[in-house]
């Protein structure tokens, strides 16, 4: 039976690094939000990130379905940051079936947290620069997770 890995973390923690190494270890199949809204709105969505957002991740849930019952695992590049997400997405996948939803929690510590942001920010990669407004976005919305939500902790 395939399985879906949800990887938690604030942005910058390692999410997407984990995703790729898990990916090459078990053949799984990697959902991002992130570079799906990337590749659609390279300079920004503005005022609309949000609402597209939620859309992506509506369109990758129902994905991951037909991959699931594909026999292949799937990995969701998201950061699950509150709860009340969290729990959404698991009962999204009980709904459907016997699919086993772990949930891969990256914590990382303040001073390596930091570290990254500044060489993400530094790199010009395709990925979301951090600045002050999105740190305290993050900041404001991630609920770290209960022991009793996590499957896997990885520290860093």
């Amino acid at each position: 039976m395939s399985k879906v890995i949800m990887t938690c973390g604030l942005i910058c923690c390692g999410k997407s690094t984990y995703a790729k190494r898990i990916k090459s270890e078990s053949g799984a199949v990697i959902l991002s939000i992130d570079d799906l809204t990337l590749s659609m709105f390279p300079e920004g969505a503005g005022d609309m990130h949000d609402t597209y957002v939620m859309r992506a991740e509506r369109y990758l849930l129902e994905l991951s379905l037909q991959i699931l019952n594909s026999g292949i695992n799937v990995i969701l590049d998201w950061g699950l940051w509150n709860r009340a997400t969290r729990d959404r997405i698991k009962e999204f996948y009980a709904s459907h079936g016997d699919i086993k939803a772990e949930l891969h929690y990256l914590k990382v510590s303040p001073e390596v947290w930091e570290e990254r942001i500044n060489k993400r920010n530094a790199s010009g990669e395709a990925a979301y620069y951090v600045d002050e407004g999105l740190l305290n976005k993050v900041k404001s919305l991630f609920e770290e997770p209960s022991e009793d939500e996590v499957d896997v902790l990885v520290e860093s």
